[in-house]
């Protein structure tokens, strides 16, 4: 493998990822898509959660990093690569002599990107920890629940991979723009409290004005308002509605006949109660289906709540290509899209540890 064949707007890059879970290897799934040739380093018996959507358009060989064969091996890539992706608890890749430090005194232009929750400095970096408590610590997790509850974790989208996986991808490419007018790499310090601190900016910034409430249940965008929020229809499916504009709300009025007590928003808590309880009663008369004949596609901002598998059949998804059913499995497509350097969905390929990698120069 001594030159990259793949096509998109990274063609060329050398990316050598130390493999792991969650958001490091959809980085490095980010950039293989873009075109990057990433190479993983994969320890002996795998990770114990293999995805073949994530873990799609790599070069694979298998090394234990705890020898000093396996080491050498890592020190010889990391002369050739453009870019690292590493997301073990700080200290840990130093302590293997595979450190920032040492791979970069050896290659100046790599760009090291490191991954973790807490971050590399403070009182809890070397702690155990994962998405929930890091949104937790960010002030994310609390509005996030109903009024009456405890507050619920959104998946690990807003910590793992809004706050860390594409923050990270962000810094790789912000140093590698860097580095061709310095000629020289960095270190970027990924930390999924400080992505998901910068994702709440939004709201913090909105706080001093009073123009948002960002108490579990009271949170405008979090379901608070009966214009934004989910309705479950009378086939037990569910709908959603986004009209906050009071234009699109007026629409919303007049395609579903809500009635002379919907016209206008509530502004006060008991009114937007008891607007919440006509369109519940409202959006239960009919199925879901049925709702979406009536209100898709126009002002009133509306979707049905689709599970992933009907994600992949709407004809807006189908038309866009969204979803990519390879070999049974159901990949989403390369994001962003290019107009002239598209990227791609490749295949993963094991290698023998001993494979001529990057060769050339």
């Amino acid at each position: 493998m001594t030159a990259s064949m793949n096509s998109g707007p990274l063609a060329g890059l050398r990316v050598l990822e130390f493999a792991g879970i969650g958001p490091g290897p959809h980085c490095a799934m980010q950039l293989a898509d873009m075109g990057a040739d990433v190479l993983r380093v994969e320890r002996p018996g795998g990770n114990g959660w293999p995805n073949p959507v994530v873990d799609r358009g790599r070069s694979v060989i298998t090394l234990d990093i705890r020898t000093e064969a396996g080491r050498q091996r890592c020190l010889e890539l990391a002369q050739r690569a453009d870019v690292l992706i590493e997301g073990n608890r700080p200290g840990v890749m130093e302590r293997l002599g595979l450190g920032p430090d040492q791979l970069c005194a050896l290659n100046p232009r790599l760009v090291y990107g490191r991954m973790t929750g807490w971050g590399q400095t403070g009182p809890l970096a070397r702690s155990a920890g994962h998405d929930i408590n890091y949104i937790a610590l960010t002030g994310a997790l609390a509005a996030i629940g109903p009024a009456q509850g405890e507050a619920i974790p959104p998946l690990n989208l807003v910590g793992d991979f809004g706050g860390g996986s594409m923050f990270l991808t962000v810094g790789i490419l912000a140093a590698l723009l860097e580095r061709e007018r310095s000629g020289q790499g960095q270190v970027v310090d990924a930390a999924i409290v400080d992505g998901t601190a910068s994702l709440m900016s939004f709201f913090s910034g909105l706080l001093p004005s009073g123009r948002i409430d960002m108490r579990q249940g009271c949170n405008l965008l979090g379901g608070a308002a009966p214009w934004y929020r989910c309705y479950r229809c009378a086939d037990g499916r569910q709908i959603a509605v986004g009209a906050l504009e009071p234009g699109f709300y007026a629409e919303l009025v007049a395609l579903t006949g809500a009635g002379e007590v919907m016209q206008q928003q509530a502004q006060d808590a008991t009114g937007q109660t008891l607007q919440a309880e006509h369109w519940a009663q409202l959006f239960a008369q009919r199925t879901r289906d049925e709702w979406c004949a009536l209100l898709e596609g126009t002002d009133a901002c509306f979707a049905p709540v689709l599970e992933l598998e009907e994600a992949r059949l709407h004809p807006h998804m189908a038309s866009r290509g969204t979803y990519q059913q390879i070999d049974g499995v159901l990949h989403s497509a390369p994001a962003p899209r290019f107009s002239r350097t598209a990227s791609g969905i490749r295949s993963s390929v094991q290698l023998d540890p001993d494979a001529d990698i990057w060769s050339e120069p």
